[in-house]
């Protein structure tokens, strides 16, 4: 490893996951804006991270390597430092009411401690952001936007609250640190660390309960791995102590510190969207991929094919968009290589044939090395007209095409 600055560069990375390093992974690596540390820096030093710009903020890409810890949280437990995430309040008598009117989830239908899925679309109907709810009470909710958009979410979300006063919303990110438990040992570790009372179960959500850290805070049973888990919420007074309290305690149930590395390919294995790579909202002003056709990612809820998060049964803003895809066969699907060759990568085409006259129908956004599959290729690509269970070619290299099958995700199912 060759340090730079503050940053330790590793070239298989590169080699294996280009695009966790490419735009907008270390977007600001070379900015003359300082980067920002989260308040668990120093136990990640500590850990050995090799520590990345991530959005913006000093974050681990891994401790030991990706897929040691990929795989470490599929079967044990692993602990992510998501700080960089964003953390709102909304709060309002009509608050769910209005939340319902701007986003694709039905929020009247959840009740308090209860936590959801949706996205916020724009007047033409394209995805500004997806994001993870949490309903304290009927009169408060807490949202999660993602770290690149926090402040355009801030912005939007705004600019629609209500003009009587009715609905507030606050941002409480720089105030708020994230950790992420993930895998089948979370439960239990976190029984341990914070008590029983604080275990709460898969979408569920509340207040942490009194326990002997003195901890205070917001956990909810949610998380972006596929694996039981929470997500906690606590002041950055607080992070350092209950980060080292999980990891001593769930030291004996195999615990591992995990980076942004294993974060993406436990993802990319359940199938979930990643913003800014599986969708990109054209109100940036930014770019896709290089390899992509400018408008490509912008995409509505209809044609990420995500089968949570979307109820038409209300109006919304951009709803009129989605009516029309309902018509369209263009969907993000997962694919799944049949035969060794290059690993699909994000930007690379997807053919409808191995021949020379085979159709150009699609593109995919994500793709690696699957480490629950023994490293086979897996992938996520919007594609046209095509649907589970046909075979497609992906244009792995310029000389090489790799099959693959249409398949219905989680690629690793539990």
């Amino acid at each position: 490893m060759v340090p730079i600055g503050n940053f330790q560069y590793v070239p298989n990375l590169i080699m294996h996951f280009p695009k966790l390093i490419a735009s907008p992974l270390l977007a600001n690596v070379m900015g003359s804006k300082p980067p920002v540390r989260t308040a668990l820096f120093e136990q990640h030093i500590e850990s050995g991270a090799n520590i990345v710009d991530f959005h913006g903020f000093e974050l681990p890409i891994w401790y030991t390597s990706i897929q040691e810890e990929h795989l470490a949280t599929r079967s044990h437990a692993g602990l992510f430092d998501v700080s960089h995430m964003g953390f709102f309040r909304f709060q309002g008598s009509d608050v769910l009411s209005w939340l319902q009117s701007i986003g694709t989830q039905e929020f009247m239908n959840f009740a308090s401690g209860r936590c959801g899925y949706t996205h916020f679309l724009d007047l033409d109907g394209n995805i500004i952001d997806d994001m993870i709810f949490a309903v304290n009470t009927e009169d408060e909710v807490f949202g999660v936007p993602n770290a690149s958009m926090v402040d355009t979410m801030f912005e939007w979300l705004s600019s629609h609250l209500p003009s009587d006063g009715s609905v507030s919303l606050e941002d409480l990110s720089s105030k708020t640190s994230i950790l992420a438990l993930q895998g089948p040992e979370s439960s239990q570790i976190v029984s341990e660390t914070l008590g029983p009372a604080n275990s709460v179960g898969r979408f569920r959500c509340q207040e942490i309960a009194a326990n002997d850290l003195g901890v205070t805070g917001w956990i909810q049973g949610t998380g972006y791995t596929g694996e039981p888990g929470v997500e906690i919420f606590v002041t950055n007074e607080h992070a350092p102590k209950l980060w080292s309290a999980l990891l001593e305690i769930g030291s004996e149930n195999g615990i591992v510190p995990v980076g942004l590395g294993a974060r993406d390919t436990l993802r990319l294995e359940m199938g979930y969207l990643l913003s800014g790579q599986d969708f990109l909202w054209p109100g940036l002003g930014e770019s896709p991929d290089p390899a992509l056709p400018d408008t490509f990612l912008a995409r509505d809820t209809v044609e990420t094919a995500v089968p949570f998060g979307l109820s038409m049964d209300h109006d919304f803003i951009g709803r009129d968009r989605l009516v029309s895809s309902l018509e369209s066969e263009e969907r993000w699907h997962a694919l799944l290589c049949q035969e060794r060759g290059p690993s699909p990568r994000p930007g690379h085409m997807v053919l409808d044939g191995p021949g020379e006259d085979a159709r150009l129908i699609g593109y995919v956004t994500s793709g690696a090395p699957a480490p629950s599959l023994g490293g086979t290729g897996i992938a996520m690509a919007y594609i046209d007209g095509s649907a589970v269970g046909d075979e497609v070619w992906i244009q792995a290299s310029r000389r090489r095409r790799v099959r693959a099958e249409i398949v219905r995700p989680p690629f690793n199912p539990r």
